[in-house]
């Protein structure tokens, strides 16, 4: 940059340049009158040729002013196209990072939205795992609960009973069974069911040795496991023994009961590791089952049940049938009889007609005045009483 005064010109720029340039001219031609007037004084020969060169020098002067001049019009041209240029490049540039502030505007609004539906997802999940937990700590409540009421021997009975009213119930009609039923020697059994002779009712009575069996699952030694065993063993045959000397009665009810062990673990266990126990109830009539195998015998007790009132309805079939076959015989009495009745009627309608004829014929005799011809005429051709009606 060159500093003069207030101005800064710029060597790089052409019309800087051409400005230099011209004024390096003019101030050379202005050195050269100089030298010319001074050498006009010297010389007068020598004005005549130095006019001639600075006519010359003018002209080209004037050349060289109108390279300037169209110069300095190339310059504007291509600094106007440069302008328009840089103005379309930047109107390019502006729609260009307007398209892309409109993309990264939606990207993000989508990502707000997908953010919000994954947090709001989240927090359904969150609720769904808070109200699991609570049911899980509802449901540890009602263990305990349960627990609670096991470890109580009485409202463990009441726990069984409960069950195998819950069975029998959805297995049998309401009609077929009797709960808390009082027998002739006062004992109470749990639910007797009715069934046809043979077998006769037959008594379920509910038990439950949780404790016995607790004991065995506790059990780490050998010895203890011994004792376990022995406790159960004994638990269960003194239930056997109970139920075969309180709910079997001799022409009362069927020669047998049933014991009902509300635990499927408990009854695995006596099946798996005590078969000997179990033989111990077969011998004394005493069936032990389960809440499944209770259900598939009450089915079976219902098949009895449903083939007896079978029968049952069979005979009374089989009674209103004969007396439907005595009302048919009375029927067709009767209808015989009035079959009778309309054969007589038939008869009595004809001979009727046969007089009304008489009666015509006699009609018209008189009306013609036919007395002669008026014989008597005989009836004998009727049949019955009524040969009589003329």
């Amino acid at each position: 940059m060159i500093q003069i005064g207030p101005y800064a010109l710029d060597p790089s720029d052409p019309l800087t340049l051409a400005a230099l340039i011209g004024g390096a001219a003019v101030l050379l031609i202005l050195l050269l009158l100089i030298a010319a007037l001074r050498a006009a004084t010297r010389s007068a020969r020598l004005a005549e040729p130095l006019a001639q060169q600075m006519m010359q020098l003018g002209a080209r002067v004037q050349g060289l002013s109108d390279g300037q001049h169209q110069l300095a019009g190339g310059l504007n041209h291509v600094s106007e196209a440069q302008a328009a240029a840089q103005a379309h490049m930047l109107r390019l540039m502006e729609q260009r990072l307007a398209e892309v502030a409109g993309q990264m505007t939606e990207n993000l609004q989508g990502s707000a939205r997908r953010t919000a539906q994954s947090l709001g997802d989240l927090q359904q999940r969150l609720q769904a795992i808070d109200r699991a937990q609570d049911n899980i700590t509802k449901l540890s409540g009602d263990v305990l609960s349960l627990q609670d009421i096991l470890s109580n021997k009485q409202t463990r009975g009441a726990f069984g009973e409960i069950q195998l009213t819950d069975i029998v119930t959805k297995a049998l009609p309401s009609d077929s069974y009797t709960l808390q039923a009082t027998l002739s020697n006062g004992r109470r059994a749990d639910c007797l069911i009715h069934l046809p002779n043979p077998p006769g009712p037959i008594a379920i009575d509910s038990k439950f040795p949780l404790e016995a069996y607790e004991a065995l699952r506790r059990a780490k030694t050998e010895g203890e496991l011994a004792e376990a065993a022995r406790f159960l063993r004994s638990s269960v045959r003194k239930h056997i023994k109970d139920i075969s000397e309180k709910y079997i009665i001799e022409g009362e009810t069927a020669d047998g009961a049933l014991m009902f062990l509300p635990s499927e673990a408990v009854y695995a266990e006596l099946h798996a590791n005590f078969p000997e126990v179990v033989r111990d109830g077969f011998a004394a009539r005493v069936w032990i089952v389960s809440p499944t195998t209770c259900m598939a015998t009450l089915n079976t007790m219902r098949a009895i049940l449903k083939d007896a009132r079978m029968r049952a309805q069979a005979g009374a079939i089989r009674r209103e049938l004969g007396l439907l076959f005595s009302d048919v015989e009375r029927l067709g009495a009767r209808v015989e009889n009035l079959d009778r009745h309309f054969t007589q009627a038939a008869r009595d309608v004809a001979e009727i007609r046969i007089s009304a004829d008489k009666a015509s014929r006699r009609a018209r005799r008189l009306d013609n005045f036919d007395f002669e011809d008026l014989a008597p005429e005989s009836d004998s051709a009727l049949p019955g009483p009524a040969a009589g009606m003329g």
